[in-house]
């Protein structure tokens, strides 16, 4: 198992069932809408900083996915491939990257060719039994839900990149540092000020010349 993930450079997604619970929104006018979770956008960015690339291989073409993949700067986008072997396929011509350096996720029936060809490959929670079966891993997250990300971590950690990824998180946090400010109450503050201030009256006062009027 441990070659299989040394020699991964790209991850291929599925998107609906995946990427997304499989729910397919459409309003009165026929737009369809996803939803799509940050935690997985956020893997896919740190799995691009890792210097890996990544593709969608999606059965359907909407303008959400289309959209979706933009924003994540997708490097390889296809969309609208029934035929999710000759995508892969497709996808190897392309990028120039064997099947054993592709890692890829699904989640159905149409996945299960891909699933049985690339270098490595994994299913979604709720993915069918017959993917499960067919599949290297099996998310404990359920697709939308922090699958992708599940398996960015998994593939990052198992080839020791995941720790360098997080470090510029942590770099330069006042924790680490051992200089964590300290918050003070502003209603202590105030309290302070208002004492040196009737202090100050105070001693003022005091120093009034005796016989003299203070003007």
């Amino acid at each position: 198992m441990q070659k299989k993930l040394d020699a991964i450079k790209m991850l291929a997604l599925d998107v609906d069932g995946v990427l997304t619970d499989g729910t397919i929104l459409v309003d009165s006018r026929g737009r369809e809408s996803k939803s799509f979770s940050i935690i997985d956008g956020h893997g896919i960015k740190m799995w691009k900083r890792a210097g890996l690339k990544i593709a969608f291989l999606s059965g359907r073409a909407c303008a959400t996915t289309k959209h979706q993949a933009r924003e994540l700067a997708v490097d390889f986008r296809l969309n609208g491939r029934r035929d999710k072997l000759k995508g892969l396929k497709e996808l190897i011509k392309m990028s120039k990257t064997p099947a054993g350096q592709i890692a890829y996720v699904g989640d159905d029936l149409p996945d299960l060719p891909v699933i049985r060809s690339t270098g490595f490959s994994a299913a979604v929670a709720n993915a069918v039994d017959e993917v499960k079966r067919a599949a290297d891993y099996v998310t404990r997250q359920k697709g939308g839900e922090g699958a992708v990300r599940e398996v960015i971590e998994y593939i990052l950690k198992k080839t020791g990149r995941w720790d360098g990824l997080v470090k510029r998180y942590m770099a330069d946090s006042p924790r680490q540092r051992g200089t964590v400010p300290v918050r003070k109450n502003r209603n202590t503050e105030l309290s302070n000020k208002s004492q040196i201030s009737n202090g100050a009256g105070r001693q003022k006062k005091q120093s009034v010349t005796p016989g003299k009027s203070k003007k």
